[in-house]
């Protein structure tokens, strides 16, 4: 396997720092044991006794369900481990857990579902718009283009394939319409949107600002319909996160630039306003760049960190379902960032060096990692291609820097 010769390689295994209490999203109880209430009603158990109930040899943290030690493993460096035993359960119960409730999602522009399991995880669920092998239209604006759900299974492999490890968990799922939503969905404004389409389909829209109409309907063939199932992160109120607009972020705007469009020196004003005065934020901005422009994600204008961590922290790497659009055209603008600054972190340098080489070329690295999920395959041939010729461009740009 080229992932595991990869994971194993000395650059896949510099230390972070030592976490300490300060540095852990959550300080936990030792003693609080996660149980359900075996009478049926949806409440926490917590008990400070929980000795006498654990069996022998277990502490309280083997009775949390995988998506618990999810959140209580977070810390000021990375959002999971880099060799997590935990991950391949975690992926797999996004992929099998029965769904007990599906709700719309709030907010967002495309229609998007909150999903429950029966241990209080929850995934958030993004419906199949697109097949393997459409592109996004030539001339479609980035803020029209459809959410792909596929993007978001690649983005996450991808950004733990550049040892990022900054978006949540994502695995697909084959999903059924009527069980695992119709039935019982207790959001009456998602219930009044069902529909049999001519063809004998299940199909639904939703209530939201783009593509959530008859016209734009998600059917399944005839109930069954794929999607992305992401891990949620911990809920606001229990861990409180700060959004930041991005300096590079785009206009929005059908022809109006933005300062960074027109202003090649625009990296020295950044370089002077916080946080990007000081501290590694400017080069963790850079490497969401070089993960956006792999994956052609134009859409990327905000960005959000954990609260209290400040700004000495890593940034969440969220919705990237815009990834993945086109493989026949690569877009440059993206990579403004690492073009206007010349920056780059070494050890990001490094490995995009390694990449680039035959026994551990991103292509097949990704490829292998896609191959284990449910939705396989994830991504269309020519979008593997266009990873290494884009990582070749990243390349050429450190290069001219470099040689500056």
């Amino acid at each position: 396997s080229k992932l595991a010769a990869l994971f194993k390689h000395p650059l896949y295994n510099i230390p972070i720092p030592e976490v300490t209490k300060k540095d852990k999203l959550f300080v936990v109880n030792p003693m609080e044991r996660f149980s359900l209430r075996s009478s049926g009603s949806d409440e926490w158990v917590s008990s400070s006794k929980a000795e006498t109930l654990l069996p022998t040899g277990k502490t309280a943290y083997d009775t949390y369900p995988a998506w618990l030690k999810f959140h209580v493993g977070i810390n000021r460096y990375e959002l999971y481990p880099r060799r997590d035993p935990l991950m391949p359960t975690l992926l797999r119960d996004l992929a099998t857990q029965r769904i007990v409730s599906s709700v719309q999602k709030s907010g967002g522009t495309q229609l998007k579902l909150i999903m429950t399991f029966p241990n209080y995880g929850q995934a958030l669920f993004k419906p199949m718009k697109q097949t393997r092998d459409q592109e996004t239209p030539i001339d479609f604006f980035y803020f029209s283009d459809f959410e792909r759900h596929n993007a978001e299974i690649a983005a996450f492999h991808l950004d733990r394939i550049l040892d990022f490890r900054r978006i949540p968990p994502v695995s697909g799922r084959l999903v059924n319409i009527t069980k695992e939503i119709r039935d019982i969905t207790t959001d009456k404004k998602l219930a009044k949107t069902f529909f049999i389409s001519p063809a004998g389909n299940v199909c639904f829209y939703g209530e939201c600002s783009y593509y959530c109409s008859t016209e734009h309907a998600l059917c399944g063939k005839p109930d069954r319909l794929e999607g992305s199932m992401a891990a949620l992160l911990p809920d606001k109120t229990l861990a409180k996160r700060r959004s930041w607009r991005s300096p590079w972020r785009r206009s929005y705007h059908k022809s109006k630039k933005a300062e960074w469009e027109l202003n090649p020196n625009y990296c020295a004003q950044v370089r002077e306003t916080p946080p990007y005065d000081r501290g590694h934020r400017l080069l963790d901005l850079i490497d969401m760049t070089v993960l956006d422009f792999l994956m052609g994600n134009m859409d990327r204008h905000h960005y959000e960190t954990f609260e209290k961590f400040g700004n000495d922290t890593f940034l969440l790497h969220l919705d990237n379902g815009r990834g993945f659009g086109t493989h026949s055209r690569d877009e440059l603008s993206i990579l403004a960032p690492l073009r206007q600054c010349c920056s780059i972190k070494k050890s990001t340098y490094l490995r995009l060096q390694l990449l680039a080489t035959q026994p551990y070329r991103l292509s097949d690295l990704l490829q292998e990692a896609l191959a284990a999920d449910p939705l396989a395959p994830v991504l269309a041939e020519p979008h593997l291609r266009a990873l290494d010729r884009r990582l070749g461009k990243v390349l050429a740009v450190v290069g001219r820097c470099l040689a500056r």
